[in-house]
């Protein structure tokens, strides 16, 4: 029988260090030869990335326990390792060197320069990678795709004459290689354009060719078919569709209001592999609803497998068999090989085992100037528990970083953690979210901290109109762009009772002037140009509206964040305490931009709800790490 308590005070057996341990991350599985690699990232051992290689039913570490195999590139890296022949490379220290699992050290040590989108040319004689040059003579990083020959130990240029250049890839004999570049301002879900470039024995052979893209046109993925016809996402349809290159003519394989490809926030992405010649193993994303599919490269014809996956992170293939890295709202995160009569499970897969997980209902609902937005409501659920008659749960809005990203309906153990304590929660997929087409991202154009709120609040209204949440206890959270949407709806809107800022953005301004290279024309589509827009930059920016912000904010910040610098977090604290508006600020010493150690990990979520608890007035356990709750009287 259950207890009655009030929402957001429940007990659950679900515990911050619970979430820390299911937070292990699984990226970039590959298939070679009967093998399945990939990277796990492990929160117990102060977040490092390891290489893991699972063959004949064994799965060994490939790269040193005290290792952290990670690329710096563009600050989100991606891309750390590739097979060169029979062996594997990949790259350590935020990419400043290139190991082999069986060799040596092949390319820089120098801690100026990282690596990463590493790809093995078919013979092993060539490693192509993107190089990011941090000199200190340069005015900002430059970027450039290179070519190593391990057996000469060289090194050479192929492509320099571009802001930014990824994802390489070789054809099966090897003369040709594809790769994407792009510059500023555009993102690469903006306008990527594709590249063809000869290759021989010396390297390159001739100049590049350009065969696809441009502005307005984004491109991911190029991949070579087996027979050697380069195949790659293109949205040019208005939905990224899967096309291939036949002669001199770009045709389209698919032609779904559905996406195929995926927003390029790190390197070495996959969404699409062959099985062979005439089949393609996909992830399509309907809504950001994603599924596992076979395309015919003959016909387009598309056939679900059949798999329990809602969200995919990845895919590969080869003549041994394929990989799918999904999840779903049952099960955490499943690295599976594929096979004739279903899957079996290589890493992760864990079912749910705290009593019964809320499950994600996907939801849309009207906002303002007659848009319809997107998102997954998850109720509140516990085995023990029950609220009061007549009392409604509170609400927690999530926003999503990126802005150009997607939130997706998989069991997270951090969604968990809250609707097991009695709490609502919104995971929004604003105007300007990927898995919807281009027009539903381009909302966000010249109207980021106005539509992306505006979705929110409107979420909000329809759930609790439903009877679904309290509408007189609404809580906002987010973390980076995320953290800005909540930080202009927490100060631009009287219409929340308290929020948290994960290493959030208060300040336009600075983003623009004190932001890595990836990102620092970003804004200028999302707000305008800068300087030009520099009034419209502090008319959006939190920091600069202190009054208007009265409601209790706690700040968590990594203090080593290159992407959103800890000042910015800083001036909102003190604009806050100026005025005696209750806060905190929970500052993490050696973590960057995302908490991957698992004590941070803890200290975030249990701070996070002791200071809900005292702006609501429900009882929570004290944190584990003691918070200063500031500006009250």
């Amino acid at each position: 029988m259950s207890r009655v308590r009030p929402y957001g005070a429940w007990s659950s057996p679900l515990s911050a260090h619970d979430v820390a341990a299911a937070s292990r991350g699984y990226s970039q599985p590959r298939v070679r030869n009967g093998a399945t690699v990939w990277l796990e990232s492990r929160p117990e051992a102060q977040g490092r990335q390891t290489l893991v290689r699972h063959e004949g039913g064994r799965t060994q570490d490939l790269s040193p326990a005290d290792v952290d195999v990670r690329s710096g590139v563009h600050e989100y890296g991606g891309g750390e390792f590739g097979f060169l022949g029979d062996d594997i490379v990949y790259v350590v220290g935020r990419g400043h060197e290139l190991r082999r699992v069986r060799g040596g050290p092949i390319g820089s040590t120098r801690t100026d320069t990282r690596l990463g989108d590493l790809a093995g040319s078919p013979d092993g004689r060539w490693l192509l990678a993107v190089e990011e040059d941090h000199a200190a003579s340069a005015t900002e990083p430059t970027n450039f795709l290179v070519a190593f020959s391990p057996s000469a130990g060289t090194r050479m240029v192929v492509c320099d004459s571009h802001d930014f250049v990824s994802s390489p890839a070789w054809s099966p004999s090897g003369d040709r290689i594809a790769f994407l570049s792009w510059d500023h301002p555009d993102m690469p879900w903006d306008g990527t354009t594709l590249w063809v470039q000869g290759w021989g024995p010396e390297g390159p052979r001739g100049a590049a060719v350009k065969v696809a893209g441009g502005r307005g046109e984004s491109i991911f993925q190029p991949t070579f078919s087996p027979a050697g016809v380069l195949t790659f996402v293109s949205d040019r349809s208005g939905f990224g569709n899967l096309s291939q290159l036949r002669g001199d003519e770009v045709v389209a394989l698919t032609n779904e209001r559905a996406e195929f490809g995926r927003p390029q926030w790190v390197l070495g992405m996959r969404a699409f592999a062959f099985e062979n010649e005439q089949q393609i193993l996909c992830a399509i994303s309907r809504n950001a609803v994603d599924d596992v599919v076979r395309v015919s490269a003959a016909r387009g014809e598309i056939t679900s497998c059949g798999l329990p996956f809602t969200t995919v992170m990845g895919i590969d293939a080869d003549a041994s068999g394929a990989v799918v890295l999904g999840a779903s709202g049952h099960a955490l995160p499943t690295l599976a090989r594929l096979g004739s009569s279903g899957f079996e499970v290589v890493a992760g897969g864990e079912p749910w085992k705290v009593g019964e997980a809320a499950l994600p209902e996907a939801i849309s609902f009207p906002s303002d100037g007659g848009r319809t937005a997107h998102a997954f409501l998850y109720r509140p659920r516990s085995d023990a528990f029950e609220g009061p008659a007549g009392e409604r749960p509170p609400l927690i809005v999530k926003s999503h970083g990126g802005p150009s990203a997607a939130t997706a309906p998989a069991l997270k153990a951090a969604t968990q953690f809250w609707t097991s304590r009695g709490f609502a929660l919104l995971d929004v997929n604003y105007g300007g979210s990927t898995g919807y087409g281009r027009a539903y991202r381009e909302q966000l154009d010249g109207q980021w901290g106005i539509v992306d709120v505006e979705d929110c609040i409107a979420g909000a209204r329809a759930v609790s109109a439903d009877g679904a949440a309290d509408g007189a206890r609404w809580l906002a959270t987010g973390g980076s762009a995320g953290g800005y949407t909540t930080l202009c709806a927490l100060t631009f809107h009287d219409v929340f009772a308290a929020g948290a800022s994960h290493y959030g953005i208060g300040d336009l301004t600075a983003l623009a002037q004190d932001t890595h290279k990836f990102e620092s024309r970003y804004v200028d589509r999302l707000v305008g140009p800068y300087p030009e827009a520099a009034s419209l930059y502090r008319e959006r920016s939190p920091i600069h509206s202190p009054d208007r912000l009265g409601c209790p904010v706690i700040f968590f910040q990594g203090l080593e964040d290159k992407v959103v610098p800890p000042a910015q977090a800083e001036a909102m604290v003190a604009a806050l305490a100026l005025r005696g508006v209750p806060h905190a600020y929970v500052p993490f010493a050696g973590e960057g931009h995302g908490f991957r150690q698992a004590k941070n990990m803890v200290a975030a979520l249990e701070g996070e709800w002791w200071f809900y608890g005292q702006v609501l007035g429900f009882e929570t356990p004290e944190p584990s790490r003691a918070i200063d709750l500031l500006g009250t009287r």
